[in-house]
């Protein structure tokens, strides 16, 4: 099986271990996902293996990519990620992805895109501390000096307020709690990116720890 699954990030809850401790946790709704296409080091290069997640309506794809999933004898999906794998010949191209993937003990990554916080100044974006806000200080909350005088320009990457969130963010060695295989949902000790309804990637980890 290949070492991750789309899915849907459902929202946190929390569950209660045998000693009554509240553990906050995650709900994914993780798949089913199908194997639409296999790279070969022969064909390709690599090794990988193309999922697609959540069908789609025919008429909401273009030809090209009605053309890729009638090859492979499948209805259009509305998700495709590709995934590195150790051998893509273990795979078959129909083969389903389901939430039984992983057991419950397991550690995971799970990459998300970030919430978005819109046009924010450099204390929210940054941690920037502010100025003193007494004493007759007009400098509060604003970015400060840029350390820009011998060049007499402002060097690239600079942090200064802008646009904050919307990025690709991975949360590393979260825990699975429990996995529902009936229902494909995933519980996650702990939070992971992105707002409710937001598409989220659940792969192995890499930095597990024993």
């Amino acid at each position: 099986m290949p070492g991750g699954i789309l899915g849907r990030k459902v929202g946190m809850t929390q569950v209660f271990t045998d000693a009554g401790v509240a553990v906050p946790v995650t709900i994914v709704k993780a798949g089913p996902c199908v194997v639409v296409q296999k790279k070969t080091p022969e064909q390709d290069g690599y090794n990988a293996v193309q999922l697609g997640f959540e069908e789609e309506k025919e008429y909401r794809s273009n030809k090209p990519l009605k053309g890729h999933f009638a090859r492979a004898g499948l209805k259009p999906m509305r998700v495709l990620k590709e995934l590195r794998v150790p051998d893509s010949n273990s795979y078959q191209v129909g083969e389903e992805i389901k939430a039984d993937l992983f057991k419950a003990g397991e550690r995971v990554d799970v990459v998300g895109i970030s919430k978005g916080h819109g046009f924010t100044g450099g204390i929210k974006r940054h941690g920037f501390h502010r100025g003193p806000m007494t004493h007759g200080s007009k400098y509060h909350r604003r970015p400060g000096s840029l350390a820009a005088k011998g060049p007499a320009r402002v060097f690239r990457g600079r942090k200064l307020p802008g646009h904050y969130g919307v990025e690709r963010v991975t949360v590393q060695n979260l825990e699975i709690v429990q996995v529902d295989a009936d229902r494909n949902m995933l519980i996650v000790k702990g939070a992971i990116p992105g707002s409710r309804g937001s598409l989220v990637l659940v792969k192995n980890s890499v930095k597990a720890r024993s």
